[in-house]
């Protein structure tokens, strides 16, 4: 029996699913997924309560044929809600989120942390479908999705925090499409030799795939994927018809401004220099200079009053202040993980931030727009926090306008990749040293702190967020400074 991830693996791409059977040593993991695997449980189990009082199938991995047992055995006792519900047939062993018995018969909902019903969840509730069919008057098949209009107030609100969309119509015409691919992919996963499949669109979507290093390792470094905002299926068209070196790029291709600089800075060694783009950027900033970035968090569950779901929520900065003497200071704030942080950053911010100067950010408009969200929602700070726009300017700008590129920036202008090019091998700007490396790192660990226990782990974990934080900032410290030099 295929169970329904397997499946949904292998629509996708069936050598995915031979390789998670046979060589899943190849498999690569995303860092520190802990925080968005609680909310996808929070999800789950707050969607229970639309259809109150259920009984729950407990989850064990070893134990599925139990599971199953326990589902029958429930709805043998006139059991009218379940969650969990776990049943085999078809081929295909699946879960079921929430199955629910009325008048008119048995209900599938199954639940998503999405924001609207996608196309794969046609497939995803097909497999569940036809597990529970034949043992089963189905009434309907629904996706119980998550509402991002919703803006609490108060006490959550179950029934206005999630969406539900019928799709029987779109499952039962999927169904006999279904049934011979999952006898395929039975067949491909039992299969000695492994699928002679290449990379392709198929490789990210409807999900980023994570066997992708290992079917690219052939892959020269860097190559035609590497090129400056080229659409994914030129890239893969390219590749299909030979072109994937930097070399075969300039000789076949039709290259914008910066992919020629790209290709051509790689292939002679050499960085690109335009003074007058860096130096008028340079005389742009005013001192005193206030390095700053944010991080912020969503969640799907709104915890807080005047929240949305997945709403972009400031939890941290970090502030170097560099003053016309060269004298440097830092400051920085982290909210407590338990309240809203919005009153508090503001408040922060604005104590810290100088009254003059230039306001240095990287991509500034991300910057700029949770500012315009933090006066919205505080009218008592607003005239002071509008105030800081004026101020910004962005350290982004002499790169992505080509004044400054280096071979190593491979076509992308984010401060990880300008950063350990313009300094390498400096310890002390290698953001890989560092507990978390990134802002979705840090993203997923502050929305995930709150459910830890330990206060000596919380507290580790708020060290860390500084400390990468405080790297943002000191990074564009040192990449101004470094662009203040070129004469």
């Amino acid at each position: 029996m295929l169970s329904k991830s397997q499946i949904m693996r292998g629509l996708q791409c069936e050598k995915s699913l031979w390789l998670k059977s046979h060589k899943p040593e190849e498999r690569q993991l995303p860092n520190k997924v802990e925080g968005r695997f609680e909310q996808g449980t929070s999800i789950g189990e707050l969607a229970q309560q639309l259809f109150p009082g259920g009984a729950l199938v407990e989850f064990h991995r070893n134990k599925l044929e139990s599971m199953c047992s326990q589902t029958q055995s429930l709805i043998e006792q006139g059991e009218h809600t379940i969650y969990e519900a776990t049943f085999k047939g078809n081929g295909i062993f699946a879960s079921v989120d929430i199955l629910h018995k009325d008048a008119r018969g048995w209900h599938i909902y199954e639940v998503k942390g999405s924001t609207k019903v996608k196309g794969v969840y046609i497939q995803d509730a097909t497999c569940q479908y036809l597990t529970v069919k034949k043992r089963l008057d189905i009434a309907s098949i629904n996706i119980i999705y998550v509402n991002n209009k919703y803006i609490r107030a108060g006490d959550l609100d179950i029934k206005q925090l999630f969406c539900i969309k019928d799709i029987t119509v779109d499952v039962q015409e999927s169904e006999q499409n279904l049934i011979p691919q999952i006898a395929q992919l039975q067949d491909t996963k039992n299969q000695p030799e492994e699928p002679s499949i290449d990379i392709g669109l198929h490789c990210s979507n409807p999900y980023p795939c994570d066997f992708s290093k290992y079917c690219r390792r052939h892959l020269p470094k860097p190559n035609v994927f590497n090129l400056y905002r080229l659409k994914k299926e030129k890239k893969y068209q390219y590749y299909q018809n030979g072109l994937i070196t930097y070399q075969q790029a300039k000789e076949n291709i039709r290259l914008n401004k910066t992919q020629k600089l790209q290709v051509n800075t790689y292939l002679d060694k050499s960085t690109h220099l335009e003074i007058k783009k860096i130096q008028a950027f340079v005389c742009s900033v005013e001192f005193p200079i206030s390095y700053f970035d944010f991080e912020t968090f969503n969640e799907a569950i709104p915890r807080f009053d005047g929240q949305r779901p997945y709403q972009q929520m400031p939890f941290q900065y970090s502030l170097h202040i560099q003053e016309q003497s060269g004298a440097i200071s830092h400051k920085e704030f982290l909210a407590d993980e338990h309240y809203d942080p919005r009153k508090a950053i503001a408040e922060a911010m604005l104590a810290d931030l100088p009254k003059t100067g230039s306001i240095m950010a990287f991509n500034q408009s991300f910057e700029i727009s949770r500012i315009k969200e933090l006066a919205q929602y505080l009218p008592e700070h607003k005239d002071a926090l509008l105030a800081l726009i004026p101020r910004f300017v962005d350290l982004i700008e002499p790169f992505r306008k080509l004044g400054f590129y280096h071979p190593d920036f491979h076509g992308s202008f984010s401060i990880k990749a300008i950063l350990p090019a313009m300094f390498p091998n400096d310890p002390d700007l290698d953001y890989k040293s560092l507990e978390i490396q990134n802002g979705g790192m840090a993203m997923d660990t502050f929305a995930n702190l709150p459910r830890l226990k330990k206060p000596r782990q919380r507290e580790q974990i708020r060290k860390a967020l500084l400390e990468y934080c405080k790297l943002d900032t000191w990074a564009m410290v040192k990449i101004f400074d470094k662009l203040r030099r070129i004469k």
